[in-house]
């Protein structure tokens, strides 16, 4: 039994956990619905609000982060406050949809996930 693995995109994870219930009908071996961001150990709190204020970074990208992403999301353009916009952190297909499939399933998975919004 040969093995084929698929990554989607979405824009929430309610798009991507309704393909993963479309899905589930195939022949599927594993299947994971996960966030990602620019920067590793990028996190989703308020720095200020906590009193956690640990770096540039934690401030101006609202995350927390492992030193050395801290020093990278600190150089960003966005972290300066002096550019036109993109401070939000990464908008638009954010979720990832990791899926591994049966060969004989496949380009069923696919015409699912594309027909359901996904970026493949």
């Amino acid at each position: 039994m040969t093995e084929k693995n698929i990554l989607a995109y979405f824009n929430t994870p309610e798009q991507a956990q309704n393909v993963a219930a479309k899905l589930q009908g195939l022949k599927v071996e594993h299947m994971s619905i996960d966030r990602f961001s620019r920067y590793a150990g990028g996190g989703s709190n308020d720095p200020i609000l906590t009193s956690t204020m640990s770096s540039l970074a934690s401030v101006t990208q609202d995350g927390t982060f492992t030193k050395d992403a801290g020093v990278l999301a600190a150089a960003d353009v966005t972290a300066s406050g002096m550019s036109d916009g993109g401070g939000g952190g990464p908008t638009g297909k954010d979720i990832l949809l990791t899926v591994v499939v049966d060969e004989s399933s496949h380009h069923e998975a696919l015409a699912i996930i594309e027909q359901s919004g996904g970026f493949i």
